[in-house]
């Protein structure tokens, strides 16, 4: 059985991250610098839920602000929302996709996640890192759960100034896929494992059998959407960390004689080594001479990633790319020690980097994703029912 950062209700339906407010309850991301953190108010898509009529069962573990691969960092439980939904514990988890954590589980577990379009579910209530790209999105055991719930939490927020101005969202799983296009992308089918390639391609000949037109294309531009994206994420989750500094909530340093002492001591104690390998990552294409070459070509690149798909999409006639959620399975989750050496944590670092390819494009163009059967489909904007209805027919063939 799966547990509990905070145990909520043990008649609740509904796990929640625990980078995800909920008022009166501890929120860590993860992280010791946030440990005994209560926050004062609720996230609007915890809020959402509560007034349809679910009910929270707790707080589930995650890795240190999201940034690893699937949890891995966190000091309890690796995949911990996707456990609780495969084990039928739960009815669904919101989890929020920083750095496509919540695929990776979802994929190891065997069940469904959505990260839906941009803006569509309110950032309100997050504890934030990178915000041009994370979003709260749903696990669920099936298709038409995963819908039922996104369909609840979506819609306008005037608290979130990222918000969509769309106040309904009706997501429907029951679309026919005959005559739809899938395209697989080369450059990511090549970096993947044999047992990651065999595990797509036996998808795409289940779609086949459902009357999908899949074709191999080529998309130069993937290793630089994620070497952009990784530019993004680690700027932006610089300049949002720095405000914990141990002097306001949060860990602070029991070793200190200045104000200096005290930043560096509870931001030393606080975060684990990917988190600081982020900063300073992220310190470093912010910094002067390294602005324009780097943080300012990252946006360029974002705008191109957004026109190359939305060309695929909108002009080129596909309905969703079909990718590898990563490129391993039973190698990347064996690989989650919780005490690791600088040699490893470096490693550690260079693995999550390289497993970002996978999950950059629908990150930094904040196109929807939906991981089912232990692969991934992205689409256009707003194209969750197409998506969702691709996993429901991938479902029925799984049965």
């Amino acid at each position: 059985m799966a547990k509990y950062i905070t145990e909520i209700s043990k008649n609740g339906n509904i796990a929640v991250d625990d980078t995800i407010l909920v008022k009166g309850y501890p929120a860590t991301a993860g992280s010791k610098m946030l440990k005994n953190f209560v926050p004062l108010f609720t996230a609007t898509a915890v809020e959402k839920l509560t007034a349809a009529g679910y009910t929270l069962s707790g707080k589930t573990a995650v890795g240190e602000f999201g940034l690893d691969l699937y949890g891995e960092t966190s000091e309890n439980e690796t995949c911990a929302a996707a456990t609780l939904v495969a084990n039928g514990e739960v009815k669904a988890a919101l989890n929020v996709d920083l750095n496509g954590a919540p695929r990776r589980a979802a994929a190891i577990k065997g069940v469904t996640f959505v990260k839906p379009t941009y803006g569509t579910v309110s950032r309100y209530g997050v504890i934030a890192c990178a915000c041009s790209g994370e979003q709260i999105g749903v696990t669920a055991k099936n298709a038409d759960t995963a819908a039922e719930v996104l369909g609840v939490v979506s819609g306008f927020d005037p608290k979130d100034g990222t918000s969509l101005k769309t106040e309904v969202y009706e997501y429907n799983t029951n679309l026919s896929v005959k005559g739809k296009k899938v395209a697989i992308i080369k450059e990511l089918l090549n970096l993947a494992t044999n047992e990651a390639k065999v595990k797509l391609l036996d998808t795409a000949e289940e779609l086949k059998k459902q009357g999908v037109e899949v074709e191999e294309i080529s998309l130069p531009l993937v290793k630089e959407i994620q070497t952009a994206w990784n530019i993004l994420m680690s700027a932006e989750t610089t300049n949002n960390l720095s405000r914990f500094d141990g002097v306001k909530y949060g860990h602070r340093t029991e070793k200190y004689k200045n104000i200096d002492e005290l930043y560096v001591g509870s931001r030393t104690e606080g975060f684990n080594f990917l988190t600081k390998a982020t900063i300073i990552y992220g310190s470093d294409v912010l910094s002067k001479g390294k602005y324009e070459v780097c943080y300012d070509k990252a946006l360029k690149i974002r705008k191109l990633a957004v026109d190359s798909l939305t060309e695929l999409f909108e002009k080129n006639g596909f309905t969703a790319l079909l990718v590898p959620a990563f490129s391993q399975t039973k190698e990347l989750e064996v690989s989650t020690a919780k005490t690791l050496d600088g040699e490893e944590f470096a490693e550690q670092f260079r693995t999550v980097f390289e497993e970002s390819a996978y999950t950059a494009p629908a990150s930094i163009t904040g196109m929807p994703a939906v991981v089912c059967g232990g692969i991934q489909l992205v689409g256009n904007y707003f194209a969750e029912s197409e998506l969702l209805s691709f996993a429901k027919v991938l479902e029925k063939e799984e049965a």
